[in-house]
């Protein structure tokens, strides 16, 4: 077991419940502090939504969902399938209960308490990579802008204004206007179609699947154990709390913490955590490409973000309100490849692998879920939108300190799950 730092008082021993990159590096930093760790997934390591999402690092673009633009595309993308977000007309109570919440919460003061809440996690988000990386994570993080493409300068008006809007929240973010020369040079793939750009920049990008699975081997190498079982309940006893499974087995320790995306309220609400969450699937898949991409690209305009990957392209997009575990919808990889192909040349869509989709949790009024439950001992982590790989290890770092000093970190106060 390697540990650095051991405080009387706090736990001896956890189990994260999530083997994504929010579980596993709340497993890693409480063995910094001393904790003897079990991790348990019901599938295994970056089965979720840690393995095919776009990869990005970008603390300049975690923009809110919950954007008075948002609620009007919303409503005009309704009774459209092709749409990038997509909300299925369905009898579901509880999803249209969410909306009605998240609709409630599609009002500039809402957003821009998210953007303020964000904050401490944007600004540490890329040291705790590096505080990984340098102490036994073998994967690597790769710096590099974030270009966003349109199809007219009038277009890229729309992302200006939101980033100005986050730099008056206290998020600046470093980025510069191109013309259509300078997108051609930045993105060689750009179709003519593609006319305006903005590059941000100080940001980075990973192979997401890998470096979790890296963050997993990490975990164990240091002492833990990752178990692939299907968790059923998490209560209390006297000594402390016993995660037992769907076939009467069970496990002690004397802190447990829920970390289980999308999946979270099936084991949270029982802890007093009301704050729904539900799952906007995204879609992703590979394609191989004339030339290589040294950066990730965005294309706000489809809602649509590519990065590069294995030598080809990943390329991401849709938020699908559906059941985590509802199969996929090939309808939605077409309708991600109709919206992309007439803005980028030499990509060959017809060659595509790695089809995939994976729920992410997003809150109706757009912060996470990070913290201590009514239940003692038991803690959350989860509800970070399309930022869990963003945000996942300082969010770990963060809980960690919670769990194990007994106080709560003050950049974790606008996260309270029992707000």
């Amino acid at each position: 077991m390697v540990g650095v730092e051991r405080l009387d008082g706090g736990p001896r021993s956890a189990v994260v419940v999530g083997a994504g990159v929010v579980g596993l590096s709340t497993a890693w930093f409480l063995q910094e502090r001393g904790v003897e760790v079990t991790v348990v997934d019901r599938v295994g390591v970056a089965a979720g939504a840690s393995w095919g999402n776009a990869g990005w690092i970008a603390p300049g673009l975690a923009i809110p969902l919950n954007e008075p633009a948002v609620l009007r595309y919303g409503l005009r993308s309704l009774f459209d399938p092709a749409a990038p977000l997509h909300i299925p007309l369905t009898a579901d109570p509880k999803l249209w209960a969410f909306l009605t919440r998240f609709a409630a919460h599609c009002r500039w003061p809402s957003w821009t308490r998210a953007v303020e809440a964000n904050l401490p996690l944007n600004e540490e988000s890329v040291e705790a990579y590096d505080v990984l990386t340098a102490n036994g994570v073998e994967a690597s993080t790769v710096a590099a802008p974030i270009t966003a493409a349109f199809t007219s300068a009038g277009q890229a008006q729309g992302l200006l204004r939101e980033l100005h809007r986050m730099a008056a929240a206290g998020q600046p973010v470093d980025h510069t206007g191109l013309s259509t020369t300078d997108l051609r040079e930045q993105v060689p793939l750009a179709a003519p179609a593609l006319t305006a750009g903005v590059r941000i920049d100080g940001q980075r990008f990973v192979d997401p699947g890998g470096f979790v699975q890296a963050l997993g081997r990490a975990v164990v190498a240091r002492g833990a154990t990752i178990r692939t079982f299907d968790v059923a309940d998490v209560h209390a006893d006297n000594a402390g709390v016993v995660v037992r499974t769907k076939d009467g087995n069970a496990i002690s320790a004397e802190a447990a913490v829920l970390a289980t995306g999308a999946w979270l309220p099936r084991l949270a609400a029982r802890q007093g955590v009301r704050t729904p969450v539900r799952a906007g699937r995204g879609y992703s898949f590979t394609v191989p490409v004339r030339e290589p991409v040294h950066g990730p690209l965005y294309l706000p305009e489809v809602r649509v973000a590519c990065t590069p990957y294995q030598g080809g392209l990943r390329v991401a997009g849709t938020m699908e309100f559906r059941d985590p575990d509802a199969p996929p919808d090939k309808a939605r990889v077409d309708a991600i490849i109709a919206s992309v192909r007439p803005l980028l040349d030499g990509v060959w869509w017809a060659d595509r692998t790695d089809v995939w989709v994976g729920p992410r949790p997003v809150t109706p009024d757009g912060r996470a879920l990070i913290g201590a439950t009514r239940t003692p001992g038991v803690y959350v982590a989860g509800g970070h939108g399309m930022w869990g790989l963003a945000h996942g290890p300082i969010t770990g770092r963060l809980l960690a300190e919670q769990i194990t000093t007994g106080k709560q970190p003050a950049a974790l106060r606008e996260f309270d799950p029992l707000r």
